[in-house]
């Protein structure tokens, strides 16, 4: 694919997208092959994986597809071997997969849902840290984009735990960015209020819901996978080489309007 816009062209750069056959990871990943990454598919079920790499082959980018569970360390390093074995760099890691298998109040959560969450949510996205940033660091180039929530920044009656390991999200990134910083690594977080998938289904499928939840955003909508997509691909290319350890919010402007 041409990519004629220098600032965001990912030509022959490798990406390794996590929960990247849906929504966001997968709006990501297909937006990054057309700007020319050669991208990784990766969720927990192989032939979703395959479904969308194949997509993506026959629209003219390049992708493989590798099945893997965040919850599982060896699934995840043989992933990244995968990877490695395939194109032998990685330069830009999304951690995007994420779970949250409890709504409701955060003093009622069990603990096998909250260790789930904060396993899932925080210490997949660290583990993947620690088997790919060295080889960035090595080479002196790199970006890692979390993919977080605007429920790291505020409160919620229901959604307490799920806040709780996006804050933390928020903090790991800024660790990182501090600490591989010197070898011209990059660690960002993106911060999405609603976004139209499957994630967010019920919040706008019903109109009388989605009119209520719309009604203190700024731009009275919410917002589509493209536009995280595209915020991604700023951090991933030369147009974000400046910017590190950075929350970028993209929320049609819900957490600075009288509904935040």
């Amino acid at each position: 694919m041409e990519v004629t816009n220098v600032l965001f062209d990912m030509t022959g750069r490798v990406a390794l997208i996590t929960g990247s056959t849906r929504g966001i990871g997968r709006a990501i990943a297909e937006r990054m092959a057309e700007a020319g990454a050669k991208v990784v598919i990766s969720s927990r079920k192989a032939d979703a994986c395959v479904e969308v790499a194949a997509g993506i082959t026959a629209r003219g980018g390049t992708a493989i597809a590798h099945a893997a569970s965040i919850s599982d360390k060896a699934a995840l390093q043989g992933l990244v071997d995968r990877t490695l074995a395939e194109w032998g760099r990685i330069d830009v890691l999304v951690c995007n997969a994420a779970v949250n298998p409890y709504y409701g109040p955060l003093l009622q959560i069990t603990d096998e849902a909250f260790d789930k969450i904060m396993a899932s949510n925080v210490r997949s996205n660290l583990w993947l840290c620690g088997m790919v940033i060295p080889q960035m660091a090595e080479r002196r180039d790199g970006a890692v984009i979390v993919v977080s929530s605007i429920a790291g920044l505020k409160g919620n009656t229901n959604l307490g735990a799920y806040g709780i390991s996006k804050a933390a999200d928020f903090q790991l990134v800024r660790n990182l960015a501090v600490e591989y910083g010197p070898h011209n690594v990059r660690v960002n977080a993106l911060a999405p209020s609603i976004i139209r998938t499957d994630f967010a289904r019920k919040l706008w499928e019903d109109p009388a819901i989605y009119a209520k939840a719309v009604s203190g955003y700024p731009l009275r909508r919410i917002g589509e996978p493209d536009e995280v997509a595209g915020a991604a691909i700023f951090l991933a290319s030369r147009a974000g080489a400046f910017v590190t350890g950075q929350v970028l919010v993209i929320d049609g402007g819900v957490t600075i309007g009288e509904g935040g």
